[in-house]
């Protein structure tokens, strides 16, 4: 299951820079993850600051 970005999220970019496969996008208020693109590492997870990021 691909990683979603909780109404947690700061918008602080951290998560985006870490991605390796560039699935990660400033969105409407928060960073937005493309489900899609996604490949379930959770480095993502694991980078951001306030634990916005959860495996759906």
């Amino acid at each position: 299951m691909a990683y979603v970005i909780t109404d947690a999220c700061v918008s602080c970019g951290t998560c985006e820079g870490e991605c390796p496969v560039g699935a990660i996008s400033a969105g409407d208020g928060k960073y937005d993850i493309d489900a899609t693109a996604c490949v379930e590492c959770g480095t993502c997870a694991g980078a951001c600051p306030t634990g916005a990021i959860e495996q759906q």
